[in-house]
């Protein structure tokens, strides 16, 4: 009987190990119902609802790494997976529906629990509150413009401000840096720390960095970046640029709907991140000139077309001013007015703009 076989096992053991054990019982219970905020280890559904530990291990080589992961993915996308029959799949979801259920809630509670959200500053007075707080997390910030705009100065200046702490407008996290057109520098980095007093080498430490090679690599990368998100505190992601290896490997209006597509599911796993691990996902996209503009639009479009669109949530249009100054305008945004901020690109990073 088990009960008894329990009761017998409890009986020999000795009094303070069975006093530790149920403290770490209750210490682990504690903490999978307190949490901190962030995304649940897939490893919580082993033993729930018979799950066990080799189906983990096959949802993990598969690139689920969160119970949030799972709940996001498509039924289809979990019957792909080899050894997981119709019936497995549907006591997995049943099992994640109880975790992290994806039903309606009031609005009130979705403004309370918006009320959380993390801003990470950019460095400038007038550029932070042109956007209300900061870059936001939990979703991703497009930035457009021309060369020599400062959009990649601005994504350096980010990975370092992402590491401040949450009272002086940071993330606390670490940053992951996709790099599509080799113009990362360390240096610059260097630089910017030692504005914010941080040490420089803790500083690199904590910034993961990848160089995308191709539009395929550049999606494997984030295979990668979410198994490590799993295991450390990230609070940034920057692809830099997230469209140029399309514009190569992709040619012709032949290639235009598979490129759309490749894109799209990229800008979708970037978004499913954002959301999952609560980081902030900011990419740098490139231009394109139209010379058919009429007379007082602009002559500049970015590219990606619609599905670039519709995947991010603030779209940031920059363009050169005076000197070492540049214009950040709002281009699109669901909750941020039109406006324009000034900015300056310094040794030690952005900065409030100086005439």
């Amino acid at each position: 009987m088990p009960g008894r076989q329990q009761k017998r096992k409890e009986e020999q053991e000795p009094q303070h190990e069975i006093k530790k054990r149920k403290e770490e019982e209750e210490e682990q219970q504690d903490e999978q119902e307190e949490g901190d905020g962030g995304p649940t280890p897939i490893q919580f559904l082993e033993g729930q609802g018979g799950l066990k530990a080799s189906d983990i291990k096959i949802l993990m080589d598969n690139h689920f790494f969160t119970v949030e992961s799972v709940a996001y993915a498509a039924r289809k996308r979990l019957t792909s997976i080899k050894g997981f029959s119709d019936a497995k799949v549907d006591k997995i979801k049943a099992e994640v529906d109880k975790i992290f259920p994806l039903g309606f809630c009031t609005a009130a509670d979705y403004h309370e629990a918006r009320k959380n959200q993390l801003f990470i500053t950019t460095g400038c007075r007038d550029l932070d509150k042109l956007l209300g707080g900061g870059f936001e997390t939990g979703s991703i910030t497009e930035i457009f413009g021309e060369f020599r705009t400062g959009k990649t100065q601005l994504c350096h200046t980010l990975c370092i401000t992402c590491q401040l702490p949450i009272s002086k407008s940071g993330g606390e996290g670490r940053a992951l840096y996709i790099d599509t057109e080799g113009t990362f520098r360390p240096q610059r980095l260097r630089d910017i720390a030692k504005r914010y007093e941080l040490d420089p080498d803790d500083v690199l430490d904590n910034i993961a960095y990848g160089r995308a090679h191709n539009s395929d690599h550049q999606c494997s990368l984030l295979v990668q970046a979410a198994a490590m998100m799993a295991e450390n505190r990230y609070a940034l992601i920057v692809v830099d640029s997230a469209t140029a290896l399309y514009r190569t490997d992709y040619t012709g209006r032949g290639e235009l709907a598979a490129r759309q597509q490749h894109l799209a599911q990229f800008l979708r796993a970037l978004t499913n991140l954002a959301e999952e691990y609560g980081i902030a996902v900011v990419i740098t996209n490139q231009v394109v000139a139209t010379p058919d503009a009429m007379p007082g639009t602009t002559a500049i479009k970015p590219i990606g077309g619609n599905i670039m669109a519709h995947a991010s949530t603030t779209r940031l249009q920059l363009r050169k001013g005076r000197g070492e100054n540049r214009i950040c305008k709002i281009f699109d945004s669901p909750s941020l007015p039109e406006g324009e901020a000034a900015f300056g690109i310094f040794e030690d990073g952005i900065g409030d703009s100086r005439d």
